[in-house]
């Protein structure tokens, strides 16, 4: 598996002007989205692989495998209309320019909103990021603290600095005080294991639901792959969630 180490379609500019890039980027933008929006199927099944994490809750955290609560690896309302869950590594790069680029700006216009839950889901390509799952399982473990988000900020502003050290792990507990963690329930909470196998587990359901890359985005029932522009989540949220709230049409009445 590997991260979006290829320039998507949208980064590809070919018109000689600024004008002609800006109707380049348009005009792709548009494509993605439509084709995407194309093979989204209806509501989801109890099939996919994801409904679990998309069914737990803050009522419900003893759901959760290993006693963590998904909730706080979650933004917005649990009765929002659109659920994204991203399948993500924290030392992939794409990773990051998505992290601190398009996400706040998702956060500012459809999570506050109450339009879309999102989810974070592990899921570290070892065999290319040999530091990734050790800085996974430090989030989980913030995760237990509730400073995950916190944390994983930290992780991706950082990440020039830790992804090149041979043994990490002092470096993302120096992190964990920066995000206001306990470092002895942090300290623990690795040594034990039980964030490996958190991990483990979310790697396992975001392959089953089709990721081979980073980031990747389960969105009901469809995945988009890579760090698009926020045109592009703009363009396909906007659609779902229009669909989702649509005013059915009233019947016609008898004659």
């Amino acid at each position: 598996m590997l991260h979006y180490g290829t320039l998507p379609p949208w980064r590809r500019y070919t018109g000689p002007t600024m004008v002609g890039r800006q109707k380049t980027l348009m005009i792709r933008t548009l494509l993605v989205a439509a084709a995407w929006l194309v093979i989204v199927p209806g509501p989801r099944q109890a099939a996919d692989p994801l409904v679990p994490f998309h069914l737990t809750g803050r009522g419900n955290r003893s759901a959760n495998q290993g006693g963590t609560a998904l909730a706080a690896r979650t933004r917005g309302r649990s009765d929002a209309r659109v659920t994204v869950y991203e399948m993500s590594d924290f030392q992939c790069p794409y990773c990051r320019e998505f992290a601190l680029g398009t996400l706040p700006l998702l956060e500012r216009e459809y999570v506050q909103a109450g339009k879309v839950r999102f989810v974070y889901i592990n899921l570290p390509l070892s065999s290319v990021h040999r530091n990734a799952a050790t800085a996974a399982e430090v989030a989980v473990c913030a995760a237990r603290q509730e400073r995950f988000w916190p944390m994983h900020d930290l992780l991706f502003r950082h990440q020039s600095q830790w992804s090149a050290l041979a043994s990490p792990r002092a470096y993302l507990l120096a992190l964990g005080d920066s995000a206001g963690l306990d470092s002895a329930r942090l300290t623990q909470c690795i040594a034990s294991g039980a964030a490996a196998a958190e991990v483990q587990r979310d790697a396992e359901r975001a392959r089953r639901s089709g990721a081979i890359s980073t980031p990747t985005f389960y969105i009901e029932g469809a995945l988009l792959e890579g760090a698009a522009p926020i045109a592009v989540f703009r363009a396909v949220l906007d659609s779902i969630y229009q669909s989702k709230t649509a005013t059915p049409p009233r019947p016609p009445r008898p004659r």
